[in-house]
């Protein structure tokens, strides 16, 4: 479990029950955008569940660094590993040349 969550509000709080409108509130968010870090504990976790459609969720901290919701998660780990891949075959293709039709290699 990490130490801190990072929990940022995404939607509108209007037109949603005031129960919701309330544990956005108590999670200390104000407006669309606003960015808060609070303790990682059960309680908050909960709070946050409640209003996982109205936000996005971070963990900061910690030996984990997994997200704690799918919005959180298309995050910088997955574009380096396709970049990575990427490089492996330009590297591969320039390494190994072309062999002509007659079976001679050309660079």
């Amino acid at each position: 479990m990490a130490d801190r969550l990072r929990i940022t509000q995404v939607k509108s709080t209007i037109s949603h029950i005031a129960r919701n409108r309330a544990t956005v509130r108590a999670l200390g968010l104000k407006r669309i955008g606003h960015t808060v870090e609070i303790p990682d504990n059960p309680a908050t976790r909960g709070m946050v569940r409640q209003v996982r459609f109205l936000v996005s969720v971070e963990e900061v901290g910690g030996a984990s660094r997994h997200a704690a919701g799918a919005k959180a998660s298309s995050g910088q780990g997955a574009g380096r590993s396709k970049d990575k891949s990427a490089e492996d075959r330009a590297d591969g293709a320039a390494s190994a040349g072309h062999r002509s039709e007659d079976g001679e290699e050309k660079e």
